[in-house]
């Protein structure tokens, strides 16, 4: 089967860069034929964003703040007003204070928990609020970004382990509700990368040659398999596919210890 995306537009939230996964995840989706919208926040991201947007035939840049209705309402009625419906929607929006994704969960902070939990669950909720006018008369496919902190320990996860855990909630929940209106809501889960958001977690570096050298196929995620998988869940050959967390970390969520040479 070959999967494509010839026809199908659709908003891409949380590049930071060329190292982001959803810029993998764009890059992906516009090799296969898709149309691309990108969101980006502030003035700082503005500049980052525009040229990769440029670069796959992009125009449509829209500033949102996830916290704030008025500006998700705003970026939304400037996409429908170019697109009346759109096929999928990527969010790839998190955030947690840095000073809290080190040392002990035990010291979370009250205004850190909920600033955490709102933009890095909550907005995915918002988001597919938002969308649901876009994609409910042809069907589309909602996608976000979990890491197996949700379910495991994973030191200095911290809050964001909480936070994950809510947002892979949300994606079954939504998935049930959406589904009635052909609308698919999913999970990727890739293990560590070298990005942006990762960096701000204590012992990043520790993190990613440990899953490196232990998952089954003994590599981490590439930001072309992570493209990959999107495209999968968001063409028609993912058509019967909602509720779920792909993973894509070599097999690493599967290990129950390190592997034997390294024990």
């Amino acid at each position: 089967m070959t999967i494509a995306m010839q026809g199908k537009r659709g908003l891409i939230m949380g590049v930071a860069n060329d190292r982001s996964i959803a810029w993998g995840i764009a890059r992906a989706m516009h090799e296969a034929g898709a149309e691309l919208a990108f969101s980006y926040q502030g003035e700082n991201f503005a500049k980052r964003v525009e040229p990769l947007a440029s670069s796959v035939g992009s125009d449509l840049l829209l500033d949102v703040d996830v916290t704030d209705d008025a500006s998700l309402d705003a970026a939304f009625a400037a996409l429908a007003e170019r697109w009346p419906t759109i096929d999928f929607v990527v969010h790839a929006v998190a955030y947690s204070d840095k000073s809290e994704l080190t040392g002990r969960f035990l010291n979370t902070s009250r205004a850190n928990f909920k600033h955490s939990l709102e933009i890095s669950a909550y907005s995915f909720i918002e988001v597919a609020r938002r969308a649901y006018p876009m994609m409910k008369d042809n069907g589309g496919c909602l996608l976000t970004l979990t890491y197996q902190g949700s379910n495991k320990v994973v030191p200095n996860y911290n809050v964001m382990g909480v936070a994950k855990a809510a947002l892979e909630s949300a994606t079954r929940y939504l998935a049930n509700d959406l589904g009635p209106d052909g609308i698919r809501v999913n999970a990727i889960s890739p293990g560590p990368m070298k990005t942006l958001a990762g960096a701000a977690i204590g012992g990043a570096r520790k993190t990613f040659r440990h899953t490196e050298v232990n998952a089954p196929m003994r590599a981490n995620a590439t930001l072309e398999a992570i493209g990959g998988t999107a495209v999968y869940l968001a063409s028609d050959a993912g058509a019967c596919t909602s509720g779920e967390i792909i993973h894509v970390d070599g097999g690493y969520h599967v290990l129950g210890m390190p592997q034997a040479e390294n024990l």
